[in-house]
């Protein structure tokens, strides 16, 4: 069988823990944070579990897993 090919844009967002979960970094991070508290601020540093119902196609898209 050929090897698969990695979709590039998400294996840059997207990683695999050791138990073989999808985590992704939370939105909203990117300008405009110097106005949030930073108990706010620090909640977008956390990496999240993606959705079970995303996760069958998101695994498709980084064939081999990120670590």
């Amino acid at each position: 069988m050929p090897k698969l090919k990695t979709h590039k844009a998400a294996a840059k967002r997207l990683k695999t823990t050791g138990t073989g979960k999808i985590v992704r970094m939370k939105g909203l991070r990117g300008h405009l944070r110097r106005n949030r508290a930073p108990r706010a601020k620090a909640l977008y540093d956390k990496m999240i579990e993606v959705s079970p119902a995303d996760e069958k196609r998101l695994r498709r898209l980084i064939p081999y897993g990120t670590s």
